[in-house]
């Protein structure tokens, strides 16, 4: 088992074991590879990730949840929650968000639950009314910096669907420039100009 987490494009691997797809990985000279669960070996591949010769990242411990305890750590943590929408036509709604393809998500309310936050931010960033939620897709995770605090994002993505026509009104406050269905088959022009994060979405729903 184990849990990615984006630096950008760059993926870091916290696991209980090197399953086939790491232990290629591992194997490659631009990969850091760590095998503790301590502050100092995880600060040491933190620091070793920013190098733009290095492409990923693997930290190893049989203990997953604490290992990924003291990962969080290093961290502020945020959740959101995001939507995978099909219509009856068998197309995914994607939107366009400062230069890149993109899927509504957004920041979790307090008091709020995952899946009300999923649908809530469907419903904001696409003008879509009242998506019945299906199932929990995947979790993914990525981090950037803000203000000065290096940020950890964990999204829940949930399965949608609507029934029927419904007007798109992309949400301009949120820089959200176009909203568009997608069949599969046309889904390469947005991998292309995406985030590996939503590339994971997609190909989970691809797997399904």
């Amino acid at each position: 088992m184990h849990i990615k987490i984006y630096f950008g494009t760059k993926p870091v691997f916290l696991c209980d074991q090197i399953s086939p797809e790491l232990a290629t990985l591992l194997h490659q000279a631009d990969t850091v590879f760590r095998n503790e669960c301590s502050l100092p070996a995880i600060r040491s591949l933190l620091h070793d990730i920013e190098n733009p010769k290095i492409r990923a990242g693997i930290l190893l411990h049989p203990d997953l949840p604490a290992l990924q305890e003291v990962f969080w750590q290093q961290f502020t943590v945020l959740k959101a929650g995001g939507g995978a929408v099909w219509n009856e036509e068998n197309q995914l709604l994607f939107i366009y968000r400062r230069g890149k393809w993109d899927l509504p998500k957004g920041k979790l309310d307090p008091g709020e639950s995952i899946e009300a936050c999923a649908i809530r931010e469907v419903e904001e960033e696409t003008g879509i009314i009242r998506p019945q939620l299906l199932q929990h897709l995947l979790t993914t995770y990525h981090t950037y910096y803000e203000s000065g605090q290096h940020l950890l994002k964990e999204s829940w993505w949930f399965e949608m669907k609507i029934n029927g026509p419904q007007k798109l009104t992309p949400q301009a406050e949120e820089q959200i420039t176009e909203t568009k269905w997608l069949a599969p088959a046309d889904w390469d022009t947005v991998k292309k100009n995406s985030f590996p994060s939503i590339i994971d979405v997609l190909e989970r729903l691809q797997d399904n």
